[in-house]
């Protein structure tokens, strides 16, 4: 199939650092061009790929600090996709509502995985508006809050399967989280249970521009305690030595997370996860056998004590069985057929003379 990949331009694909979308993105078009498929990557101009690199803007938005309105590359992005779109069988955004009203007035199938929260009252009425937009759903729980939109299908996220893997040789000694400092993330959370468990814990995470008040107003002093370590934003070559030294990754979140790529980055190493019950939690963590899910400080702290009954072999078993990038790919060609028969025109039929 020709398939066109759309994403976001705020990070590269893959993102050089932290970047939860466009390492989907360049896991699920890495997995398309293997499968053989005919793929051309929308991004940034810094994005590195196996599969035709259209660029969109000379490098990632965010590193790109001469760009004042980021929406004017976004807005030119669409206009060229649409004046190449017949190139194309199908059309794979990861924009959010973002195509919807330009892409709705041409005949090459398109369909949008949703990344985000969406329980926000103001994002319904897009919706509503468009309502036979086909879209995706990372997970059963992040629909909840639309039960009612057009949904095409959930995808649950997966991974290269050889990116990230366990260490035997290693020998847990810490507690690790690894994401965002924000206030949904909860890194509070795991710094208060790590301390009440007497065991150390590592900080891999970024800190937004928006979230700097919060990191310096509320976290950094926690992080001063001595049995925090906080060592900041890394990437893909540096978390398998990251996860795989940690008795378990703390997922303490506060939030209806869409996904939660980081569980199945430690799943991979074979690293059990202790997580709050929020949102995709419980449709990602098998209970006992991949990690514990809790719901309070207490409950956390206990599951800590329960770590050696998981073992890290069965941990990385399954994520090789559910969540890895090939699993994640068939699924979508499998709904890119669908969704090309269901737009090609009817066969006439001639009777026979």
């Amino acid at each position: 199939m020709r398939i066109a990949q759309i994403a976001p331009l705020t990070e590269a694909v893959p993102p050089k650092l932290y970047g939860g979308t466009e390492r989907i993105v360049s896991y699920l078009t890495e997995e398309l061009v293997e499968l053989g498929h005919d793929v051309t990557l929308f991004a940034s101009g810094d994005s590195v790929t196996s599969a035709t690199l259209a660029p969109m803007c000379p490098q990632a938005l965010r590193l790109d600090r001469s760009v004042r309105d980021p929406f004017a590359s976004l807005f030119l992005m669409l206009e060229q996709i649409y004046r190449r779109a017949d190139e194309f069988d199908v059309l794979h955004f990861h924009l959010d509502y973002w195509p919807f009203a330009l892409f709705s007035r041409q005949s090459v199938p398109f369909v949008t995985t949703l990344h985000g929260r969406l329980d926000m009252p103001e994002l319904w009425p897009v919706y509503e508006a468009h309502a036979d937009v086909p879209i995706v759903s990372i997970s059963e729980s992040q629909r909840l809050p639309m039960p009612w939109a057009n949904w095409a299908a959930t995808v649950l996220h997966g991974l290269p399967e050889r990116l990230l893997t366990p260490r035997p040789a290693v020998e847990p000694s810490y507690l690790a989280f690894i994401g965002r400092i924000a206030p949904e993330k909860r890194v509070d959370r795991a710094i208060e249970i790590a301390r009440r468990a007497g065991m150390k814990l590592k900080i891999a995470a970024k800190v937004d521009r928006v979230d700097v008040d919060y990191y310096e107003e509320q976290i950094k002093p926690l992080i001063a305690q001595p049995h925090v370590e906080f060592i900041g934003e890394i990437n893909d070559a540096q978390k398998t030595d990251f996860l795989a030294g940690a008795h378990a990754l703390l997922f303490p979140i506060d939030w209806p997370e869409p996904f939660g790529l980081v569980m199945i980055e430690a799943m991979a190493c074979g690293v059990p996860v202790i997580a709050y019950e929020h949102g995709s939690v419980r449709e990602v963590i098998e209970e006992g056998k991949t990690g514990f899910i809790v719901n309070g400080m207490s409950s956390a702290v206990e599951a800590i004590g329960r770590l050696p009954s998981i073992s890290r072999s069965t941990v990385r078993q399954r994520f090789e069985e559910r969540f890895t990038a090939r699993r994640m790919a068939e699924d979508y060609v499998a709904l890119y057929r669908r969704l090309t028969r269901r737009t090609r025109p009817p066969v006439e039929m001639v009777a026979a003379e």
